[in-house]
């Protein structure tokens, strides 16, 4: 039952999409358009804030003096606020319109990146992020559901390829800009630059956000949420204290406790959803994972994005800490590869739509993994510029993958459960970035204390750290190569022909 009509707070005209002429002539509908470019928008400044803050942990560190797993949940507890927050997206997308949705999300961005502008402390900058998560979780599924909804099944790998676009100039300008705002203005500029721009797009989005489609008035189940926040938060919080102080002597038994809690809190979420999706009820309805490509699809992006976010968190403190480059030459290492995975974008998106999944995750899927296992091998004396390759590598491969995978998996799904894919696809993705990041950096800071405490450099004692996390990453990332050859393009897609 449509609530749009009788909602004040919604001034804007509800577009039923995709209009059937825009459809069968593969075309997108000019006023789903401008919400597509308005959503671009804000999660380019999301990521940005999100990759700015990855290399500024080792500086933050050592200004408000805290050690590198202590520091790392400013990464790692965004990633978990966001695993906690995206599960409830699918109903949300459902119960409010995209107007609402958008301007509560950019709000909460806003309002998190100004206390993180004035935190006094550790302490109160955590919360900061914490907010910004809160915002910054909801925007990437509410532009996936858009997208699914808005574009014809013939344009999806091409505007999928603008996503990935964002997705990666993004990272391209953070580390860079992060390294020179730190080494010349301090870290709370990272916070200063991001919020005048969190504010345009906020007030750009309550002049012309547009809603899309009909809302529902089913209720929200508060119990889902709690067993979800349990779950999630006790799984990767768990993991995060493995090789850290928490998890020696009888620390280990607190930490496996908190685990296997997490673990069973999971399967109650999972119970909870079975009974409710029944009357379609469901927080997170799973008869989206009756669809095996779907399922295929997304265990093959939470193992790249464990892989790739545990990576891209570790590689800054190899940089700075191994390598001893300064923050500014770090970013500079990280900027081609950005880059090249950005302009790539729309190109990878027209060759899923011409030829399929497989001609892109194949090869993609193999070089994440060749660069893991590349990245294990540095040392301290290893030049910068054979780094910059390396990335570079991993960049095409990351590129390869991203556009048909979210083509693939939700455009396996019925339109009904586009909102519950685009949420359970972003929920595993996170928490499968948030394991990387905890396990890899724990891994580093075992190796690191336990050298330190020989009275090792930190160079010294850094580097095999690194190479034991990347060696790791490395062998996690083999698993998509597999899963690979059995992404399927989704019937729709393949009714179309090529040249369309």
């Amino acid at each position: 039952m449509s609530r749009t009509a009788d909602n004040p707070l919604d001034t804007a005209q509800t577009a039923l999409v995709p209009p059937a002429d825009h459809e069968s002539a593969g075309t997108i509908d000019p006023a789903g358009m401008r919400v597509i470019w308005l959503l671009l928008a804000a999660a380019f400044v999301a990521i940005l804030n999100e990759t700015t803050m990855a290399i500024a942990i080792p500086s933050l560190n050592r200004t408000l003096g805290i050690p590198p797993e202590l520091g790392q949940w400013l990464t790692s507890a965004f990633m978990l606020t966001m695993a906690v927050v995206i599960p409830t997206t699918g109903f949300l997308l459902q119960r409010f319109t995209t107007r609402q949705v958008f301007l509560a999300a950019m709000t909460a961005f806003v309002l998190g990146t100004a206390i993180c502008l004035v935190a006094p402390g550790f302490p109160v900058l955590l919360a900061g992020r914490v907010v910004q998560a809160a915002g910054t979780g909801v925007m990437m599924p509410l532009l996936m559901t858009t997208m699914m909804n808005v574009v014809p099944p013939r344009s999806r790998g091409r505007m999928m390829g603008r996503v990935g676009l964002v997705m990666s100039l993004a990272p391209a300008i953070g580390p860079t800009l992060s390294g020179v705002v730190l080494d010349s203005l301090g870290w709370r500029w990272l916070f200063g630059i991001i919020l005048p721009i969190a504010l345009g797009a906020l007030v750009l989005g309550a002049k012309w956000m547009t809603n899309l489609g009909s809302t529902t008035r089913a209720p929200i189940d508060v119990l889902s949420i709690i067993l979800s926040a349990c779950a999630f938060g006790g799984i990767v919080y768990g993991l995060s204290q493995i090789g850290g102080h928490g998890g020696a002597g009888g620390g280990g038994a607190l930490v496996g406790g908190v685990i296997t809690g997490g673990v069973v809190f999971l399967a109650l979420f999972v119970w909870r959803q079975l009974v409710l999706q029944k009357k379609d009820d469901a927080l997170l309805d799973l008869r989206v994972f009756t669809s095996r490509n779907y399922v295929v699809s997304v265990i093959i992006m939470a193992v790249v994005a464990l892989s790739m976010f545990g990576t891209f968190s570790l590689l800054p403190l190899y940089l700075n800490n191994v390598a001893g480059l300064e923050l500014t030459a770090a970013g500079l290492v990280l900027l081609p590869g950005s880059i090249l995975m950005g302009l790539l974008g729309p190109v990878m998106g027209r060759i899923y739509d011409a030829r399929g999944p497989k001609t892109l995750l194949v090869p993609g899927t193999i070089l994440i993994a060749a660069a893991m296992f590349t990245y294990s091998t540095v040392g301290v004396h290893t030049p910068t510029w054979f780094l910059v390759v390396v990335q570079i590598a991993m960049s095409l491969g990351l590129a390869s993958s991203f556009t048909p995978l979210f083509s693939a998996s939700l455009g396996s799904l019925d339109r009904s459960l586009y909102s519950h894919g685009s949420a359970a696809l972003n929920t595993l993705q996170q928490v499968g970035g948030a394991a990387g990041t905890a396990v890899l950096i724990s891994i580093y800071s075992t190796f690191l204390h336990a050298g330190e405490a020989r009275g090792l450099s930190t160079a010294e004692a850094g580097a095999p750290g690194a190479h034991a996390a990347f060696l790791v990453a490395a062998c996690i990332a083999v698993v998509p190569v597999v899963l690979a050859f059995f992404v399927k393009k989704p019937a729709d897609q393949e009714s179309v022909p090529a040249g369309h």
